[in-house]
């Protein structure tokens, strides 16, 4: 495992330039269709998006910084990319630019379409070494740094335990202790092989996979910005299924240095936490609250813990920040698991890294009073609900 970051690979994956958390829901804009640019000249400023997948620009203030988002729908979820009208029709392409790479890497990562790159490598490298792209490799390297960082807490190849448990197809089951001791045989970086000379992939055992599903949103995004910053632009927000968030530069129409994003509240959609304030990074949040099931009174959520075999509990949602959005995705479900302790002695050695955690109270999931935890944001980075 390594020891130390991969400051190269990350630059790497910012294109060396550069839960659930609702991307400025305290702001309660409401939205209204674009009628100061044409919808048929943004559509076809970087080709028509696929039938029956149509991209939506929604204008976002009536300000003179007005902010226009454009969204799509893609890796299950709204891809949404948020700049500001001034910024003109080379924004809009490149908005537009930046959606269709999300679907061609949607294509490269899912592993619920039998011919990506990914479900080849889970197809074939279990026989041979696999040769994967560049760009994908060197997420494969930063995944190994991060699971090492985080002694084991975020992996990618826990798809054999959310099957027993039911989680790949949303249908929960509570698995025999052999089955939960049989997957995890599968599990853990220790199965995985690299050959960095080739960059190839092989698979030490039968049955190991790989799946980006707690890191590819936050991947897209750091692309995203990456073309966003070739194209010459230096303000702008995009989000993946709100839970996903990236900012560069800062919202010219609000009063912060940067783009605020809120924190939701446990218990109360319609309310948040606080308000955490990005600038040139990123923000993951990791929650159980939709994906769940009840058995005798006990809550079971699809995020499970990759060192026991069992899903992870204590903690309503965990948000993690930093530089890039494939390092806040994959540390917000690292934290989940880790719990407050785990994510305070984190962030304690990597001081580039904020995080919130929000958690029941005496570790009891029945009850509704909850505790916030909060690590490395300092100077106005955390403003508490009422405050902003």
């Amino acid at each position: 495992m390594p020891n130390e970051k991969p400051t190269s690979r990350r630059d790497f994956l910012r294109g060396n330039s550069l839960g659930r958390s609702l991307l400025n829901a305290a702001r309660g804009l409401a939205d209204k269709t674009l009628d100061s640019l044409d919808q048929k000249q943004l559509s076809q400023a970087s080709g028509a998006a696929a039938p029956g997948n149509p991209t939506q620009v929604r204008h976002r203030s009536s300000t003179d910084n007005a902010r226009i988002q454009t969204s799509r729908q893609a890796m299950a979820c709204e891809f949404a990319i948020e700049y500001h009208a001034a910024d003109g029709a080379d924004a809009a392409a490149a908005a537009l630019e930046g959606l269709d790479l999300v679907e061609r890497l949607e294509d490269q990562l899912s592993i619920y379409r039998n011919h990506t790159e990914v479900a080849e490598i889970n197809r074939m490298a279990a026989d041979r070494a696999v040769e994967v792209e560049p760009r994908l490799f060197a997420l494969l390297e930063l995944c190994e740094w991060i699971h090492a960082s985080t002694h084991g807490a975020f992996d990618i190849t826990t798809g054999p335990l959310s099957k027993i448990w039911g989680f790949h197809k949303r249908e929960g089951r509570l698995p025999e202790q052999n089955e939960i001791d049989a997957a995890m045989l599968a599990v853990g970086f220790a199965n995985l092989q690299f050959d960095n000379i080739n960059r190839s992939i092989l698979f030490r055992r039968p049955g190991v996979e790989i799946n980006f599903n707690s890191i590819g949103k936050g991947y897209a995004l750091d692309r995203i910005a990456e073309l966003m910053s070739e194209r010459g632009l230096d303000d702008y927000l995009t989000h993946g299924g709100r839970s996903s968030v990236l900012a560069r530069g800062r919202d010219r129409s609000g009063d912060t240095a940067g783009w605020t994003v809120a924190v939701p509240h446990p218990h109360e959609r319609e309310q948040s936490l606080g308000e955490i304030v990005l600038r040139n990074e990123a923000l993951g949040t990791s929650g159980a609250g939709t994906q769940f099931f009840e058995l005798e009174g006990r809550r079971f959520g699809h995020l499970i813990d990759p060192r026991t075999g069992w899903p992870a509990s204590g903690v309503y949602t965990a948000t993690a920040v930093a530089a890039t959005a494939a390092e806040a995705d994959a540390l917000a479900t690292a934290f989940y698991i880790l719990g407050p302790a785990g994510a305070s002695e984190y962030c304690a050695s990597h001081p580039e890294v904020g995080a919130v955690l929000v958690c029941p109270r005496d570790d009891n999931p029945a009850s509704l009073e909850f505790d916030v935890h909060k690590f490395n944001l300092h100077h106005g980075r955390w403003l508490p609900a009422g405050t902003a």
